[in-house]
């Protein structure tokens, strides 16, 4: 794990839901970064595995985790287990007090973040959109980029105590506004794997020693994230880490559902969430993103 520098923060009550791939170990900074954090997740092994290893307090239900926390974060899969997280008697908005900033960071619909936004104002709650890039080794870090929807005033109080799993926290826009650069952000990067995988089969399937070719033209205008962290690997046919396919269909669904409200044109995105289909029925469900190059060397 890379060294992670922790920003002067003042110790906060925080929560955190969900200790998946990614919320494990941002609570995890949130704690080294001397913050009192109370932890929930739907399998309770996992948050006494998390509070063995880190202190703090393990909490039986949301509503318990949310309970004095001045910051509540999330991490959950989609909409669906965001209210779940969130409303009903053992929600977490059931235990917050007035004032308190829930600080979503699960990746799911701007009309889901309006909504709780909404639900909690007249209860003199706050709630942020806060969805994160970087995958799971940004997580592991400390190195996200965090980008928010929110009022100005609850997004400066909270940004500083998220910075201990972020490298940068950005408030993009009011309540939406944070889902909405996400979907931005996963529409770049499906194009983007796209064509590097069609570079990467195309210059096998001349002969060419790949390794080498994207050392070279990664010094020029080709360059990107992708291809200096994910190239080599899909060159060796290596898919075993970073961001699902699963999980990268449920983003790509997201931004194609926004788009026919918002009236934009996604040709490239629709058609790379087809490829995506194609290697689940592969059975590449839980490969990463990159494994898209692993579909074009099927045979005809």
């Amino acid at each position: 794990m890379t060294t992670k520098t922790y920003e002067p923060c003042t110790p906060h009550r925080v929560a955190f839901l969900g200790l998946g791939v990614m919320g494990y170990p941002m609570a995890g900074h949130l704690a080294r970064a001397g913050h009192h954090v109370t932890v929930f997740n739907r399998t309770a092994r996992k948050a006494e595995q998390w509070v063995e290893e880190h202190g703090g307090r393990l909490a039986r239900t949301p509503r318990e985790a949310a309970a004095g926390a001045q910051v509540v974060f999330a991490c959950v899969g989609n909409d669906a287990d965001l209210r779940s997280v969130v409303l009903g008697a053992d929600g977490a908005f059931a235990g917050m007090a007035p004032e308190a900033i829930f600080f979503d960071n699960t990746t799911a619909s701007a009309a889901v973040a309006r909504e709780l936004a909404a639900t909690g104002a007249p209860r003199g709650l706050h709630f942020i959109d806060a969805p994160v890039s970087g995958g799971q080794a940004g997580a592991v870090n400390g190195l996200l980029t965090v980008m928010c929807g929110g009022a100005e005033a609850a997004f400066a109080r909270a940004q500083p105590v998220a910075m201990a799993f972020a490298r940068a926290v950005t408030r993009v826009g009011d309540s939406g506004a944070g889902q909405l650069a996400k979907m931005v952000n996963q529409l770049c990067i499906a194009g983007l794997v796209q064509g590097l995988s069609e570079g990467i089969a195309f210059g096998q399937a001349a002969g060419l020693d790949m390794k080498l070719v994207l050392q070279v033209i990664g010094k020029g205008a080709a360059q990107s994230w992708q291809m200096d962290n994910r190239g080599s690997t899909m060159v060796d046919d290596k898919f075993d880490f970073g961001f699902a396919v699963d999980w990268m269909r449920k983003d790509l669904g997201l931004c194609l559902d926004e788009a026919r409200r918002n009236g934009a044109r996604l040709p490239v995105a629709a058609l790379v969430d087809q490829f995506y289909a194609d290697l689940q029925a592969m059975g590449g469900g839980r490969w990463d993103t990159s494994s898209l190059v692993r579909r074009l060397r099927r045979p005809a």
